[in-house]
């Protein structure tokens, strides 16, 4: 099915001009990897998030000395406060043993609290402090700023219909497979 998407995007490309390929050159190395590409939303999804990531988190890392798991803790509280690590790390979608680094970290700079609930022992409650508060509130405006001038090239209809269609694979993503198994995928090819 894979492959008959990509052709089809490939063949419906065929002979016209493609949104945004009026701006970029046929020999530009981007052109391949967004018009003749298999993979053409990983492609996409992974270059527009390092589009984000890679300067918001290095000045995030600079003003606030938080490594990217760090502030993924104290933004998922910003958002939610009140949450356990499991909750966060299902939020987030990073792995559990990363995010409980970050909480150790993030707790021993002062940034959160944790509260052990006292109904169940297990559960423990994680919450930010003014401190942590006050650190995610210093970069939001800047993580804003960025976002807007992402999006700025969109129409607010095509910014609407993005964040629909997102949204609408996020919440499906529970469904797919967390590892894939080569060996299955190599035995079913024989």
């Amino acid at each position: 099915m894979d492959r008959l998407l990509s052709t089809a995007l490939h063949e419906a490309r065929a002979g016209r001009e493609t949104p945004g390929s009026q701006h970029l050159p046929q020999d530009d190395p981007l052109f391949p990897k967004l018009w003749d590409n298999p993979c053409w939303l990983s492609f996409r999804l992974n270059f527009l998030a390092l589009q984000f990531n890679n300067p918001v988190y290095g000045r995030i890392q600079q003003q606030l000395g938080l490594l990217r798991p760090e502030f993924v803790v104290l933004w998922s509280l910003y958002l939610g406060n009140g949450l356990t690590l499991t909750e966060v790390v299902r939020s987030s979608n990073f792995p559990k043993n990363t995010l409980s680094r970050a909480v150790n970290k993030v707790a021993t700079l002062g940034l959160i609290d944790r509260e052990i609930d006292p109904s169940d022992q297990r559960r423990v409650t994680l919450t930010l402090t003014e401190k942590g508060r006050a650190a995610v509130v210093s970069v939001k405006e800047l993580m804003l700023e960025h976002e807007r001038a992402m999006l700025e090239c969109l129409s607010p209809a095509e910014r609407l219909t993005l964040s629909d269609l997102l949204t609408k694979m996020v919440v499906a993503s529970g469904s797919w497979p967390r590892d894939l198994d080569l060996n299955a995928e190599a035995a079913t090819t024989d």
